[in-house]
């Protein structure tokens, strides 16, 4: 029997409505957010049965994690590694801000976010060394087993590249959006089932 792994991305958050690189900052769910997740965990209490859930420690994903896991009475495992890109200096601001305020650095980064990083932040590379060693742990953990992990969307389009071998320069090419479902399953080499589902 394979692996199975839910991937994750949590729900809305407040202040959605304006593009902002959030990274570190601990920004609760919207609303619409717990909506989001509530519908999804509906959806996964039907078609599922998790035997863990994972999260990273920033609340948008832990609350998100509680409510994917409260159908099967699990309590989420916190792990730091997973949570989201450290975008340093442009943390909580909008897309429109950098923009004006480092217009050749934000360039460069949608560009090529893997040759370039938001200054003082995190790099592709970086984000990468710190997530896959504890998604591979994870899955070694759970052989065998559904489990889903709850992150963000940086981290679930890292998580993808790598299990589609796809070059990091092209993480942009994969959409994640708020609540959004990934499945993977694990047998001789990792196949990704399913992208950016949403209920």
């Amino acid at each position: 029997m394979g692996t199975k792994i839910y991937l994750i991305r949590h729900g809305e958050t407040e202040g959605a409505d304006t593009r902002r690189y959030k990274g570190h900052i601990d920004v609760p769910l919207s609303e619409n957010g717990i909506s989001q997740v509530q519908r999804l965990s509906e959806h996964l209490s039907r078609n599922a049965e998790l035997s863990a859930v994972y999260t990273s420690d920033l609340s948008r994903a832990s609350r998100s994690a509680e409510i994917i896991a409260a159908p099967f009475n699990i309590t989420p495992i916190v792990i730091r590694e997973l949570k989201e890109r450290n975008f340093g200096d442009w943390e909580g601001m909008s897309f429109d801000e950098i923009q004006k305020i480092y217009p050749d650095a934000f360039t460069s980064w949608a560009k090529n976010p893997l040759r370039f990083s938001p200054l003082n932040g995190e790099s592709t590379l970086e984000v990468h060394d710190r997530v896959m060693p504890v998604f591979i742990r994870i899955e070694e953990e759970n052989k065998g087993k559904n489990i889903a992990i709850v992150t963000h969307g940086g981290v679930t389009r890292v998580i993808l590249c790598s299990m589609l071998e796809m070059p990091l320069e092209n993480i942009f090419r994969i959409e994640q959006d708020f609540a959004a479902l990934n499945i993977v399953e694990f047998w001789d080499y990792p196949i990704v089932k399913q992208i950016n589902f949403v209920v």
